[in-house]
């Protein structure tokens, strides 16, 4: 997450609420653990990307500033001088184009898993 990184950089108390920390078991690993811990066999993660497209920078920045969720909320919580700061790191690690349009990737993992040998 190019915001929670950003934020947990500036401020390591922010790392408890980083989407990482938060969610442990989205990633394919713990998710193929999860299935053989139920039995399952045959286990398969695959995942599913759907193109998220930003036409510049601040249609990216826009929703944090709604101070619904937990970005959100986090951003908008912090004085304007921390929350400038935040913005900058932010726009230093996203991948923008020469365009300054920004594609991210929204992920979601399916995983199969089969009864039985």
């Amino acid at each position: 997450s190019y915001f929670w990184d950003a934020a947990v950089a500036l401020d390591p108390v922010a790392a408890p609420l980083h989407e990482a920390t938060r969610f442990p078991g989205c990633q394919p690993e713990a998710l193929a653990a999860l299935f053989d811990s139920v039995g399952l066999h045959h286990i398969a993660c695959a995942a599913i990307d759907i193109a998220t497209p930003f036409t510049n920078f601040d249609d990216y920045w826009q929703p944090f500033l709604g101070g619904q969720g937990p970005a959100p909320s986090y951003a908008m919580a912090l004085d304007p001088a921390a929350r400038a700061r935040l913005r900058e790191q932010v726009h230093a690690r996203l991948p923008i184009a020469a365009d300054g349009s920004i594609t991210l990737a929204a992920r979601a993992w399916a995983v199969r898993g089969v009864v039985g040998r």
